[in-house]
Parts: structure tokens; sequence; C-alpha cells
């Protein structure tokens, strides 16, 4: 069985990846692990707000109010789930 993700899933991946970067100031080969607790890794609530807009921007979609959960920006596979989510719903 192959694991690999899909084209569409590995270019969404490395986008927010970047952007996830660029937030925690982390340079390009600094590694972030999927199901990692963003939190430990230094994302504070102000960097978190700052990665929502980043999202929102970078998607060019708006995230509802219901979908900021901690539960959602917890990690990097959360906040994958969302956006798979949300670019599904985006007319």
């Amino acid at each position: 069985m192959n694991d690999a993700p899909k084209p569409a899933a590995a270019a969404l991946q490395g986008r927010l990846l970047g952007l996830i970067r660029q937030i925690l100031d982390k340079g390009l080969d600094y590694e972030v692990p999927p199901d990692a607790r963003l939190s430990e890794l230094g994302m504070s609530s102000i960097k978190m707000v700052n990665l929502m807009l980043a999202l929102e921007g970078e998607f060019d979609l708006s995230i509802p109010q219901t979908d900021i959960t901690p539960e959602n920006f917890r990690s990097l596979h959360s906040i994958e789930q969302l956006l798979g989510k949300l670019l599904l719903l985006k007319p």
C-alpha cells in the first residue's frame, strides 16, 4: 500500500508547512511533525492568530468562527483536515 501523499495533498501540506515555519520563525529545514502540538513548538496565541490570518490569505478562504477551536489548530495534521474541509466547501 502506498502511503505517499497525493499531489494535491502534498502541495497543500507544503504551503501549510511554509506558513507554520514562517510564523514560528524557523528555517526551511526545520521539521514540523504532523501530530506535534504546535503550542509545544512555540506557537503562542498571538502567533496562532497570525497563522489563521495567513491561512485565510494563502488559501483565499474565510475560517468560520465555529471552526476556530483549539482542536482544529492543535497540529499540522488537524489544520490540514480543517483546510481540506473548508476547501471542499469553497464555491
